[in-house]
């Protein structure tokens, strides 16, 4: 099925974007120019995509609608954790910018990847300066708030780099466990989301008890999210990723769906790892029969029952954490919202 975007979401592009504008003006005008083409707020050529700090082009603006809703949490109002949002989503990019050159990707967003517009040079370059930019929204804030809420940040991002190297270092090996798959995903993906969760209410002085609970319902809807991404890089529509069809299998990824697939130990999943070991480039009819042989292996069923897996676990901590009910329930629609995501 297809969710609509929750309201929270759709209020967090608003009171966030004029931030994300006013954040880039500190950028080299060389760097803001791939900064502002990534994130969606301009061309290749520099022209501002429009005047309301909003883009069709951006993302979906999750994790900075997280951030805000943790502040409402705590019982702040969501602007003052502003600063805390765009400093999540800026790690966020800087990842995609990086991680769209490590894996050759060609298309994001519906568009050319950054890198393939000005050069890997400069896309490098240009998710470095938005790492930097988030840690200095975040000091520039009120202590001692901004140093724990930095400290958050820079932890999330350590976990995420060791994630991204665990990805690459996957695709040189074919014995990948889906425990270790499932340990790559949560410092890759899930580690950024309970960040997220638990960022804003760090940034206005919430007590630890609310930020761990925060932080343990963003890590369990991580994973779905990832679950959830898995599927949709193989089975996912090209207008509802803005990637071509089968683009994990095309690179031979060894995503969660393929690993659970590969170590099945059916007669299909011995077929998919022969048929991944292959020198050649995989063709249209191979990626066709791969992405069965997933499902038939049982990687695609495995997959959505661990994403319902970790969307129950979520929901167990909003539970068992203390906060406003209309917080609580926004919290939720989320997390349905990203797991619901059409394949």
């Amino acid at each position: 099925m297809t969710a609509t975007i929750p309201v929270g979401v759709e209020a967090a592009r608003d009171l966030v974007g004029p931030a994300f504008g006013a954040a880039l003006e500190r950028l080299s005008p060389e760097v803001r120019v791939v900064a502002a083409y990534h994130l969606g707020f301009g061309d290749a050529d520099g022209n501002p995509a429009g005047t309301d700090g909003r883009s069709g082009a951006a993302g979906k603006a999750l994790r900075p609608a997280l951030a805000l809703l943790s502040a409402r949490a705590a019982g702040a109002a969501p602007e003052r954790a502003v600063c805390a949002a765009a400093a999540v989503e800026f790690v966020h990019n800087f990842s995609l910018l990086h991680d769209d050159i490590m894996d050759g990707d060609v298309e994001r967003r519906h568009r050319p990847t950054a890198w393939t517009v000005f050069g890997t040079g400069a896309a490098i370059l240009a998710g470095d300066a938005l790492l930097a930019l988030a840690q200095d929204l975040l000091l520039e804030g009120p202590a001692p708030q901004n140093l724990w809420a930095s400290r958050c940040l820079s932890a999330a991002v350590q976990r995420l780099i060791a994630g991204q190297g665990a990805d690459l270092a996957f695709e040189r090996r074919d014995d990948v466990s889906l425990a270790q798959c499932l340990e790559m995903a949560g410092d890759k993906t899930a580690a950024l989301m309970a960040c997220a969760c638990s960022i804003g209410a760090i940034y206005v002085g919430a007590p630890p008890a609310l930020a761990m609970g925060l932080a343990g319902f963003g890590a369990h809807v991580g994973l779905a999210f990832q679950l959830t991404d898995d599927l949709l890089g193989i089975w996912g529509a090209a207008e509802t990723t803005g990637k071509p069809v089968r683009s994990d299998l095309r690179a031979r990824k060894k995503s969660l769906p393929v690993v659970a697939a590969l170590t099945s130990g059916t007669p299909e999943g011995t077929e998919l790892g022969a048929l991944l070991a292959r020198a050649e480039p995989l063709d249209e009819d191979d990626l066709l029969r791969a992405a069965d042989l997933v499902a038939t292996a049982g990687g695609k069923s495995w997959t959505e029952a661990e994403a319902d897996v970790q969307l129950a676990s979520a929901s167990k901590c909003l539970a068992e954490t203390d906060m406003p009910d209309d917080v609580r329930a926004e919290f939720t629609g989320i997390a349905e919202f990203i797991t619901a995501r059409q394949w």
